[in-house]
């Protein structure tokens, strides 16, 4: 054969089918010639061609000790797969299919052909027993002498390849050290440093495929070569014919590179300058953090209009989108862009390629708009010269302030009276009668307003202002949302507002005596109504957050140990919270013994005892009311608390 089977089908294989099938019609309709051979044997040879294919192409194919050195083509296919091409493949074929090659090489290379017939084949069995462990005894010491050699000194080389018209961008590397070789496939890459194999790239490249026998400014580059090289592997493993690219469903030469994928490999290489091929010439291209030079000017073209134009070449860029960044690619650099520049000199750019425009022109009458909505965005993107900044000072807004006023209605609603103010000019932004000279903000004030329909406020049309009618929306704006309101705002309150806030239920004291043989509570301290301590106690059981009183402010439930000390007592005691609104409770002095454990727990309020309660207290088994009773688990959450207590 005038080439190792190997080599032919590890070219076939890089090819793909689709390659192989186009160069077997180059072949058949004899479009490909041979112009030169230098030809030792099937593992050492030199191939130059030249094919046809709607222009003529040089092809060229160099094979040394059994590994391919080289191989190009002038196509553009190669300089965009930089690998085989079906040019170089139809060269390949026209080779081993002239008879004239095969009559002058094929005798040459008989002594290599091994006739197996010829064996004898009772000895063929040892002979393969022989060679095998001969191979592994060779393979360890190469292995070990390449481990030596080559250990921290391998390093990966990548080139990003970057196609402009489709927006594809993917990476494909070298490894090595002083001479590199192209990493053909990355499945195999994968498998090798999986399983840790010794490999052999060529004359200058042999070593175990550990994760130490790599540079340590490679390692990082090896990681993310590992990951993708995995995903590729089991993509094309498992994937379906019907689909598959060239015969796999990815190109194992190289990665393509997705949205998070190029953020990923721009983490690891920014700051160094990478080998970058576009519109088939490949160049040094530094990856930078540092944000490109776009700017715009603002100039003046008569007394009505004005435009901004761009200071540089708005089409001499590509912009590439990665998960979490936009890239801007110039001639030398690939900058990471800032969320900032993005969001300002970036969207300007992408406007004007947008609409294939060299220039914006707007009128006088629209400047307000142009410095109250986009230049505080693109303050530094857009340049004004010194004299026409003098100029257009008029038409910069003044700093804008919001007042706000406070206060209930007779519906006990919450009012919010606003007014927008500009250094001495005040008006109410909700009147769209008012006339307004001057330039306004309006992306501040349409901010600010929106603060209101955020917490519920609704438009009152009657008196222009905004009005909150949900007692759960006025409870929230009381306990939360006004503090955000005075950060904001200048918030001015009445003293019909201060009156209605949200309160903590207070006992200054509770009374307690027993007389006639009767317990006495005096619960008068209260500062609350009584007469609504039965829809409080309600509300409570509910697990309501606060209820609301009848003169419009509101009572705080949660984490209120006044309410919780009531609530225990009415349950506890089997008391009907009616009995209550009196203030003051007799019971039956028995009931001494749980209202005393109850009591204890009461926090910062004085309790009034008499002698004789005191007498009764100290009567009773106190043994049995400090005893810890364990309570099963399953009933923790169903007892009440007299129930725990036995009381």
């Amino acid at each position: 054969m005038l080439i190792s089977k190997n080599i032919i089908d590890s070219l076939y294989e890089d090819a793909g089918e689709r390659r192989v099938q186009r160069a077997k019609e180059y072949k058949d309709f004899e479009r490909a010639k041979i112009l030169n051979v230098e030809y030792e044997n099937p593992f050492n040879l030199e191939i130059m061609g030249l094919v046809h294919g709607g222009e003529n192409y040089r092809t060229y194919i160099n094979i040394k000790e059994g590994e391919v050195q080289d191989i190009s083509c002038s196509c553009q296919d190669y300089q965009t797969h930089y690998g085989v091409c079906k040019h170089t493949l139809a060269t390949l074929m026209v080779f081993l299919e002239d008879d004239r090659y095969k009559n002058e090489y094929d005798k040459e290379n008989t002594h290599l052909m091994v006739n197996t017939n010829q064996e004898q084949s009772q000895y063929r069995s040892f002979k393969q027993m022989i060679n095998a462990f001969y191979k592994e005894e060779i393979d360890e010491i190469d292995n070990q002498q390449a481990e030596i050699k080559d250990k921290g000194n391998i390093e990966l080389e990548p080139k990003i390849l970057y196609d402009k018209f489709n927006g594809d961008i993917k990476v494909e590397f070298k490894i090595g050290n002083k001479k590199k070789y192209k990493l053909k496939n990355l499945s195999e890459f994968y498998t090798r440093m999986l399983n840790g194999e010794f490999y052999k790239y060529g004359e200058k490249l042999q070593f175990i495929h550990k994760n130490e026998m790599f540079s340590n400014n490679s390692k990082q580059l090896l990681e993310f070569v590992l990951k993708y090289a995995e995903i590729i592997k089991y993509a094309n493993s498992n994937s379906n014919m019907n689909y598959r690219y060239y015969g796999k469903a990815l190109s194992e030469s190289s990665i393509v590179l997705s949205n998070s994928g190029l953020d990923e490999l721009f983490d690891i290489l920014k700051g160094q300058k990478i080998n970058f091929q576009r519109d088939y010439t490949t160049e040094l291209v530094e990856l930078t953090e540092e944000q490109p030079n776009i700017e715009f000017q603002l100039e003046k073209v008569n007394e009505e209009q004005y435009k901004i134009k761009p200071k540089t070449e708005i089409y001499g860029y590509s912009i590439i989108k990665g998960k979490n960044y936009k890239y801007i690619l110039d001639e030398t650099k690939l900058y990471r862009c800032t969320k900032k520049f993005e969001n300002s000199n970036l969207k300007l750019l992408e406007l004007f390629r947008q609409n294939y425009i060299t220039e914006i022109i707007f009128q006088k009458n629209d400047m307000n708009q142009l410095f109250s909505i986009v230049l505080p965005k693109v303050k530094d993107a857009i340049k004004i010269e010194d004299e026409l900044q003098k100029q257009l000072e008029k038409y910069k807004p003044k700093e804008l302030g919001v007042k706000v006023f406070l206060d209930f209605d007779s519906n006990d609603f919450l009012i919010a009276q606003v007014k927008f103010f500009y250094e001495n000019e005040e008006f109410n932004p909700l009147d769209e009668k008012v006339k307004i000279d001057f330039p306004r903000n309006m992306v501040k004030e349409t901010k600010a307003l929106s603060v209101f329909r955020k917490t519920g406020f609704m438009l009152n049309t009657q008196d222009l202002s905004f009005i909150l009618t949900d007692n759960d929306k006025i409870y929230e704006f009381l306990t939360q949302d006004i503090n955000y309101y005075m950060q904001k705002f200048e918030v001015m309150v009445t003293e019909n507002f201060k009156s209605k806030q949200v309160k903590q239920p207070k006992m200054g004291n509770i009374g307690v005596k027993v007389e006639s043989n009767l317990l006495s509570i005096d619960l008068t301290s209260l500062d609350i109504d009584l007469k609504e301590l039965k829809n409080i106690m309600e509300e409570y059981t509910l697990k309501k957050k606060y209820y609301r009183l009848k003169d419009g402010s509101f009572l705080e439930l949660e984490n209120s140990t006044e309410i919780e000390f009531l609530d225990k007592l009415v349950t506890g005691l089997d008391i009907d919270n009616k009995k209550i609104e009196g203030g003051t409770l007799t019971l039956p002095v028995y009931r001494s013994l749980y209202l005393n454990k109850l009591l204890k727990e009461v926090k910062g309020t004085q309790i009034i005892k008499n002698d004789q309660y005191k007498s009764v207290v100290d009567e009773l088994d106190k043994d049995r009311l400090e005893q810890d009773l364990q309570i099963p688990k399953c009933l923790e959450n169903v007892l009440r608390y007299y129930q725990k207590t036995r009381f």
